[in-house]
């Protein structure tokens, strides 16, 4: 018996051939075409890395935001661009996804404008688009925190590089504080970390009385890619706390740069991944199954689109229960067909790019 498993020669589908001989073992056909499974995923993986996706945020004036976002829209749109973007009289934030060339494009665009000439980018590579749009919108604010007064530029956090955030961490006079929302530390979160009972960044300014104990110790700040912690950390010294830090580029730089020790589960990202791996040097699953407990990162949305929940589900109740967290959901008249993946992309619903510009 002979299997052979690859690519055309555009990459674009895979072939599978065998020749089966009479009389050879079935389970020993059925772990060659695994392992072959396997090779390909590894060849893909490895080959077709050609997109980058960009976190990043810039706290930075900027004087007429609609008349920004319509420029920068029609520039994202000009290098292939898709992802979400942020506009505000206090700066910008987005997420966006493109191929290698454009992304760099983009980056060093930004960069040249003395507005921006500050800004980090968090670039990771991926092997397709990690949105299927382009929005560009203007907003009160960058991240929504209700924290308007605060001005980031004047006051904040101490920023730590993600080596010197590695070796201060686990410091007796240290608290390590997880600013983001339930749905996203539930998935993943710093060893040791303290984390907060909240649907929402703006809620954080609530939660901060309940933090009143720690503030002899050292607190240490971190989020996704940054940008919560601009404020959080700035609030926390408004409200009386000494010594506050924010790890500088968030999760997702601790990871590029120092391996992601520690961090135990995944990160929760905004983008068609939904989940990214950050720990390479001693990986962890913290997570459990909503549905039956067992332990599993897997995270899916609800295929009932009115509950949309989205929460850890493991392959078999995924397919148990056709991707509902609930009885009640996989019963519910709004329920979409399952895939396996848990992931509804949302309909174009005739999206057009161009819609709302003022073009001349």
């Amino acid at each position: 018996m002979s299997v052979g498993i690859g690519l055309n020669k555009s990459q674009t589908m895979i072939f599978v051939t065998f020749r089966y001989l009479p009389g050879y073992p079935l389970s020993t056909l059925a772990l060659n075409l695994y392992l072959c499974r396997v090779t390909l995923s590894l060849k893909l993986s490895i080959r077709n890395m050609d997109y980058l996706i960009l976190l990043y945020y810039c706290y930075t004036p900027i004087e007429e935001p609609e008349a920004f976002r319509e420029q920068h829209h029609l520039f994202c749109l000009s290098l292939n661009l898709r992802g979400r973007i942020i506009v505000a009289s206090e700066g910008i934030n987005g997420t966006v996804s493109g191929l290698k060339e454009d992304c760099e494009k983009y980056m060093a665009t930004l960069k040249a404008d003395p507005r921006f000439a500050g800004i980090d980018f968090k670039i990771e590579e991926s092997p397709k688009h990690g949105f299927q749009k382009l929005h560009v919108r203007v907003k009160p604010e960058i991240v929504h925190s209700g924290l308007t007064h605060i001005d980031p530029r004047k006051r904040t956090g101490k920023h730590l590089e993600p080596a010197e955030f590695k070796k201060m961490k686990d410091s007796e006079d240290v608290l390590i504080l997880d600013v983001r929302s339930i749905y996203e530390h539930s998935i993943g979160k710093f060893k040791n970390a303290l984390t907060l009972d909240i649907e929402n960044f703006r809620d954080f300014p609530e939660k901060v009385k309940e933090l009143e104990k720690y503030k002899d110790k050292k607190v240490l700040t971190y989020c996704t890619g940054g940008i919560k912690c601009e404020k959080a950390s700035a609030y926390l010294l408004e409200q009386g706390f000494k010594d506050v830090y924010q790890l500088h580029g968030g999760i997702i730089k601790y990871g590029i740069e120092e391996g992601g020790e520690d961090f135990e589960g995944k990160c929760y990202v905004f983008d068609g991944r939904v989940i990214a791996d950050i720990n390479r040097v001693n990986p962890k699953v913290i997570s459990t199954c909503y549905v039956c407990g067992v332990e599993n990162d897997r995270m899916v949305n609800c295929a009932n689109s009115v509950c949309n929940r989205h929460v850890p589900i493991c392959e078999n109740c995924g397919w148990e229960m056709e991707g509902a967290c609930s009885a009640e959901c996989k019963e519910h008249d709004e329920k979409r067909p399952y895939d396996g993946t848990g992931y509804y992309a949302k309909e174009l619903n005739g999206y057009n790019p161009l819609k709302g510009l003022k073009r001349k």
